[in-house]
C-alpha cells in the first residue's frame, strides 16, 4: 500500500468513535478546557481524557496545560488529504442539528 494512504490510517482510527466525533465537534470552534467537555458530554473525566489522549496520539488534537486543566484544540494535520477531510468533517458538523445544539450549549457554558 502506498505510504500516502497509510499515513491516513490514524485519521480514520481517530474518527471511528462517536464520542471522539462529539469531542471534535466541540473543538471545531476553538480551544476548549476538558472541564467543559466533561460537562457538555455528561461523561466522566477519565473517559473524556482517554478519548482526548487517543485523538492527540493520532495527531488530531493539540493540548495545552493551564494550571490543573488541559485545553484542547484541533490540530493541523500534516497530510493535505487529511486536512481536506477534516475541513469537510467540520462543515458536516456545522450543518448537523444535534452537533449544533452541543456547540451552542458549550458557548452558553463558557460565556456564562
Amino acid at each position: 500500500m502506498p505510504p500516502q494512504i497509510l499515513a491516513l490510517t490514524p485519521l480514520f482510527l481517530g474518527l471511528a468513535d462517536p464520542t471522539r466525533l462529539r469531542i471534535l465537534n466541540l473543538l471545531s470552534g476553538g480551544e476548549v478546557c476538558v472541564c467543559h467537555l466533561v460537562t457538555i458530554l455528561d461523561m466522566a473525566q477519565p473517559t473524556i481524557s482517554r478519548h482526548l489522549a487517543y485523538l492527540r496520539r493520532h495527531g488530531l488534537v493539540t493540548a495545552r496545560r493551564e494550571g490543573k486543566w488541559m485545553h484542547y484544540a484541533w490540530a493541523r494535520h500534516p497530510h493535505p488529504a487529511a486536512r481536506a477531510m477534516m475541513e469537510s468533517l467540520r462543515s458536516a458538523m456545522a450543518a448537523d442539528p444535534a452537533m449544533t445544539r452541543e456547540r451552542r450549549r458549550l458557548t452558553q457554558l463558557c460565556c456564562a
